[in-house]
C-alpha cells in the first residue's frame, strides 16, 4: 500500500485517520489509492508503525474472586472491539510493586490503574510522562480521569434499612484501609448509625475481601458475649462467610442476625442476601472507553464519574412487608 502510493507506513496510516498532520492533497491520494486496493488498516500494524504498542494496560489489586472477573470482562469486552490487547497486572503481595507499575507503562499505550494498588505520588509521576491514564474504584489524582461507583450514600442506606428493621447493635466486616470503596461504605456505616443516634463500634473488623476472611471474623466476632444483632459487610464475599459461620454456631440468618453484603453477585441471589447492585462490567467498560479517547486525543477534558449503585432487598435482614 504504502509503495503503490509512494509514502511512507506513517503516512498512510495518517491520512487513513483524515489526520491534519498529512497535507490535504496527500490525504486524498492516499485514500484513492486505498480504495483502488481495497486497502483495510491492520489496528496492530499501525501502532508499530507509530511507534505504538496497540496495547493497553490495567492494574489491580488482586485477581480473585467475581468482582474483578466482572471488572476484568467489561474492560476487555471494550477493548477487543477497538482491535487492542490487554496488559494486565496484580500488585497483591508484591513489594515492588511501584516498579512493576512503572514497568507496564513503559509496553502499552495507556493504562487503568484500580483501587489502592499504588501510591498517589507513583500515579502522579507515571501521569507526568504524558502515558494516558484512567483511575478506577480509587479518589482522583491530580487532573487524571477517574470513574468510582457510589459507595458512601450507599451504605448510609442499607445501614438505614437495618435500622429500620429495630436492629440497635451492628458491627462492620472489612478493612477500610485496603480499599477506597470500602473505606467509604465503612464511612457511610459510621454516618447512619450516627443519624440514627446508635452507638458505633470504635473500629471496623478488619479482614480480607473472601469467603475464608468473612467466616473467621463473623465466627469471632459472633462469639462474642455480647453479639451484634447486624453484620454489615464490605462485600459479598464476606457475607457469605459470614453467613456460614452463623450456621456453624446454629445462628438463623434472619432470626438470630442479620446480614448484608455489597456488589450483588450471582451467589448472593441465591443465598437470599441484601446487598448494593453495582454494574462491575460498566465499571470496566467504562474505563476501557475512556482510557481510548485519551489515547486518540478524542477526549473531553478531566472527567469524574460516578456510577449508580442500588439497594437490593431479599431476606438476610429479616420479613418485610409486601
Amino acid at each position: 500500500m504504502a509503495d503503490r502510493a509512494g509514502v511512507s507506513i506513517a503516512t498512510v496510516s495518517r491520512a487513513l485517520r483524515d489526520s491534519e498532520l498529512v497535507a490535504a492533497a496527500t490525504r486524498k491520494h492516499v485514500q484513492r489509492v486505498a480504495e483502488e486496493l481495497r486497502f483495510r488498516p491492520s489496528r496492530a500494524g499501525r501502532a508499530l508503525a507509530e511507534g505504538q504498542h496497540a496495547a493497553n494496560g490495567i492494574v489491580f489489586p488482586d485477581l480473585s474472586g467475581p468482582y474483578y472477573a466482572e471488572v476484568v470482562l467489561g474492560y476487555e469486552e471494550v477493548v477487543a472491539e477497538l482491535g487492542r490487547s490487554v496488559l494486565i497486572l496484580a500488585t497483591q503481595g508484591r513489594a515492588n510493586a511501584a516498579d512493576l507499575v512503572h514497568e507496564l507503562a513503559g509496553r502499552v499505550d495507556g493504562m487503568v490503574i484500580m483501587g489502592r494498588t499504588v501510591a498517589d505520588s507513583t500515579v502522579a509521576r507515571i501521569a507526568d510522562t504524558g502515558l494516558p491514564l484512567v483511575l478506577l474504584a480509587r479518589p482522583p489524582v491530580g487532573l487524571v480521569d477517574t470513574v468510582t461507583a457510589d459507595n458512601e450514600d450507599s451504605a448510609r442506606t442499607i445501614t438505614a434499612h437495618l435500622i429500620g428493621h429495630g436492629y440497635r447493635r451492628f458491627e462492620f466486616l472489612g478493612d477500610p484501609n485496603q480499599s477506597p470503596d470500602v473505606a467509604g461504605r465503612h464511612a457511610g456505616f459510621v454516618a447512619a448509625l450516627a443519624d440514627g443516634g446508635l452507638d458505633v463500634p470504635a473500629k471496623p473488623v478488619r479482614c480480607a475481601f473472601d469467603v475464608k476472611a468473612g467466616y473467621a471474623a463473623a465466627r469471632e466476632t459472633l462469639r462474642r458475649r455480647t453479639r451484634p444483632e447486624a453484620l454489615v459487610c464490605a462485600n459479598d464475599e464476606v457475607a457469605l462467610g459470614a453467613l456460614r459461620a452463623a450456621e456453624d454456631l446454629g445462628l438463623a440468618v434472619p432470626g438470630d442476625l442479620a446480614l448484608t453484603g455489597w456488589d450483588d453477585i450471582m451467589a448472593a441471589d441465591y443465598a437470599r442476601l441484601t446487598t448494593v447492585h453495582q454494574s462491575m462490567r460498566e465499571l470496566g467498560a467504562t474505563a476501557a472507553r475512556w482510557l481510548d479517547e485519551r489515547i486518540s486525543g478524542a477526549s473531553p477534558g478531566v472527567r469524574r464519574e460516578v456510577l449508580p449503585t442500588r439497594l437490593v432487598i431479599r431476606t438476610s435482614c429479616g420479613p418485610h412487608d409486601n
